[in-house]
């Protein structure tokens, strides 16, 4: 069973910077892709970012596009989140996931029903 581990998360001004990293053991041949989604208070779970776990080809939510990136270690089984330029809108938990289905990359990678498995998430606070 694929296992993942999300770190990095804290308090940070607006403006500022964060990487998130996730550490993932067990993982299948069969991964197609990995992501981070985000779910602030009362609010759902939304899409973040993807990457093609073999190829790196990444995809983004409008609202990140330009500030965050996303990045792999395929050696280390890692996955990052730098995130730059952070506005309080931001604030959320943040999650990692994989996925095992197969499809184009923006109909496949923001449906969070798409990912068999999540990490346990990692609070991101962005104060004004």
């Amino acid at each position: 069973q694929v296992q993942l581990a999300e770190s990095g998360g804290g308090l940070v001004q607006a403006g500022r910077s964060l990487m998130l990293a996730c550490a993932a053991s067990r993982l299948s041949f069969s991964l197609s892709y990995m992501g981070w989604f985000r779910q602030a208070p009362g609010k759902e779970r939304e899409f973040v970012a993807a990457i093609r776990w073999i190829s790196g080809t990444t995809y983004y939510t409008d609202s990140v596009k330009g500030r965050f990136t996303i990045s792999k270690d395929n050696f280390e089984s890692r996955l990052y989140l730098q995130m730059n330029d952070l506005k309080v809108e931001d604030t959320a938990v943040y999650y990692c996931a994989a996925s095992i289905m197969h499809g184009v990359m923006e109909v496949v990678t923001p449906s969070i029903q798409n990912y068999a498995y999540w990490g346990q998430g990692t609070q991101v606070t962005v104060s004004s």
